[in-house]
């Protein structure tokens, strides 16, 4: 799994973390960067969304409106939303996190890496390399969105660190 030719067709360990570690380890890397790719691919989407001036109608809290939010850097607008707000999305985090880690065997006890939370779609007309090619489909997209909102993160913070961003309003 996540193997591919832009690999090589070997696992993708830059730094060779796989060749010291134990299998279950590699299996715990595996899940991690599956979860933050999904994370990333979210959060890219977010910002590219805010970016874009993009918001729901109304109000966010009886101080911050959803309007104003989206004239904001992104970052300035996560600083604006009230902390009951952000109690609120880490809760739903820390749910579906909880979900995940708690559906059928493990995968550090030989289960599946984690699926999603949401119902389950049925992939039994699926063939097995439609099905691997989708894996890896969404492992390379998770890494370039992690690769992209980091630089997303750099240009509103470093002036000229992203030359691609620079002078781009939304950054």
């Amino acid at each position: 799994e996540g193997t591919g030719e832009e690999t090589g067709s070997e696992i993708w360990d830059p730094i060779g973390i796989s060749s010291s570690v134990s299998d279950e380890a590699v299996m715990w890397f595996r899940a991690a960067e599956l979860k933050h790719g999904r994370a990333a691919m979210l959060a890219t989407t977010g910002y590219l969304v805010n970016g874009a001036g993009i918001h729901f109608p109304g109000q966010l809290s009886k101080d911050v409106s959803f309007e104003s939010l989206s004239t904001m850097k992104p970052l300035d607008a996560w600083d604006a939303v009230p902390d009951a707000g952000k109690a609120q999305i880490l809760f739903t985090i820390f749910i579906a996190e909880a979900m995940s880690e708690a559906q059928g065997t493990h995968y550090l006890k030989g289960g599946e890496t984690p699926t999603i939370v949401f119902p389950a779609i049925d992939f039994s007309g699926v063939s097995p390399e439609t099905i691997a090619k989708k894996k890896n489909a969404e492992l390379n997209n998770g890494r370039l969105a992690m690769i992209a909102i980091m630089s997303f993160f750099s240009a509103t913070a470093i002036e000229g660190s992203v030359p691609a961003l620079t002078g781009n309003p939304a950054f």
